[in-house]
Parts: C-alpha cells; sequence; structure tokens
C-alpha cells in the first residue's frame, strides 16, 4: 500500500513537473519579454554566487592536487599531475561541483521566494491586476538560470585549474608555462563541449525545479521551508541524473 502510494505520488509530481516545464517553453517563445527583470535575476542568480563558486573551486582544485600527488609520485608519474587533476576538473568535477552550488543557494532562494509570494498571495493578486506572473516570476529566473549557471562553470573551471596550479607547486616546482601547456596539450575541445552543453541542462533543471517548488507552495510558512527544501533535494538529484545521461551521449558520440 505505501509502495502504491510513494510511486502515486512520485509520478504525479513528474508529470506536474513535465507540464511545468512545457508551460515555460511556451511562454518563453511569446513576448512580451521581461528584459529587466531578466537581468536582475542574472545579476543575482550569477554575480552574487560567483564568489562562493570561486572559493569552492579553487579549494577543489588545490585539494584534488595534493591528494593526487602521492599516487603518482608511488607509480613514477608526478608529471602527468597537470593533465590528470585538469582532465578532471573541465570534465567533471568543476561543473557538477558548481551546478551543486548553485541547487544549494539558487535553487533555495528561488523556491523560498516564489512560496512566500504565494503563501501572502502576491502571486494571486498578480493574475487579477492582469499581470502574467508565470511570464515575470518564472521564465525570467529559469531563462537566468539556463544562462548564467554555464557561465559560472567555465569561471570555475578557470579558477579550479588555477588552484591545482598552486597545487602542483607546493612540493614541487612547476612553471606557470609548462603547467598551462600540458593542461592545453591534454585537453580538446572534445573535453570542454560536452561539460559545458551539461551545465546549460543543469541551469534549466536547477530553475525549473526552484520556480515549480515555490511556485505552487501551501501551508504557509511551513510550506515555504518545504518547498526551498525539496527544491535543493530534488535538483541535486536531476543533476547527478543528467551528469550520468550526459556521460552515456558523450561516450557515445566519441567526446570521450
Amino acid at each position: 500500500m505505501f509502495y502504491n502510494k510513494a510511486l502515486d505520488s512520485f509520478l504525479e509530481e513528474a508529470g506536474d513537473i513535465s507540464r511545468f516545464t512545457a508551460k515555460f517553453f511556451r511562454e518563453f517563445l511569446k513576448p512580451r519579454y521581461e528584459f529587466s527583470e531578466f537581468l536582475r535575476q542574472c545579476f543575482y542568480i550569477g554575480y552574487k554566487s560567483f564568489g562562493l563558486v570561486a572559493v569552492t573551486a579553487f579549494i577543489m582544485g588545490l585539494v584534488i592536487t595534493i591528494q593526487s600527488r602521492p599516487t603518482l609520485v608511488e607509480f613514477g608519474a608526478e608529471a602527468w599531475l597537470p593533465k590528470m587533476v585538469s582532465i578532471s576538473l573541465i570534465r567533471e568535477i568543476a561543473p557538477v561541483i558548481t551546478a551543486l552550488i548553485c541547487a544549494g543557494k539558487i535553487g533555495s532562494g528561488i523556491g523560498a521566494e516564489l512560496g512566500s509570494m504565494r503563501v501572502t498571495e502576491q502571486i494571486d493578486a498578480m493574475e487579477v491586476s492582469g499581470t502574467n506572473p508565470f511570464k515575470f516570476l518564472v521564465v525570467t529566473r529559469v531563462t537566468a538560470c539556463i544562462t548564467m549557471v554555464p557561465i559560472l562553470a567555465v569561471l570555475a573551471i578557470a579558477v579550479s585549474l588555477y588552484g591545482a596550479y598552486l597545487g602542483c607547486n607546493i612540493h614541487g616546482v612547476v612553471s606557470w608555462k609548462l603547467f598551462w601547456n600540458q593542461v592545453f596539450e591534454t585537453n580538446t575541445f572534445s573535453d570542454v563541449v560536452p561539460a559545458v552543453t551539461k551545465t546549460f541542462f543543469f541551469g534549466l533543471d536547477i530553475g525549473i525545479i526552484g520556480c515549480f517548488k515555490g511556485y505552487f507552495s501551501k501551508k504557509g510558512t511551513e510550506g515555504v521551508g518545504r518547498s526551498a527544501n525539496s527544491a535543493v533535494v530534488i535538483s541535486s538529484l536531476l543533476i547527478f541524473v543528467l551528469d550520468l545521461v550526459a556521460v552515456q551521449i558523450a561516450d557515445l558520440l566519441g567526446f570521450t
């Protein structure tokens, strides 16, 4: 009985999210376009998140380099350290970590913001006044997520590689030119393109789930907290699922 209810609830919510996503694409293609609100959301989603993303990416690049070095030294392959670390950071670690940070910061913020607007009847007031709340609130935020998450991921890759460079020089000496020569020799467009492409879908996931949970929030302030929490959990889980699918597609297309 419990299994059937859980499955029914899962399928019902999956259907609701699918319809919500379809509505987003329909509204996105139709004028009028809220450019000023879109730019404002890009500022909050991108610029306000860059500090956290940069610090995390720098630490990840530094830590992974330090932890990888002893194993390579054991096999006499310390010279491969910049190549190995750069492949890991560019292909997988930096894009996924950036998406998870955005899911925690941006997804929860969107869910809480729209949830509070729903429970205080601000969205209902917009509908009564003739404004399209979906266009103004949802389309702008999702579009901003799709735009800014890839940019943050690219910046995170650059910062994490700088952290990796410093990590290589903690126990040894690797010149700036030699480090970047090895990075660019190892990584090609076939490594960068799939890594950046999947971040657009990560942004869509974060924006859609955050807006969906907030837009249909219920039960007062308790519902707002629940919307923010579930937005983070579901979007983070979907990031891993999308990443798995992206890796399989890249492998089939010969990008790996």
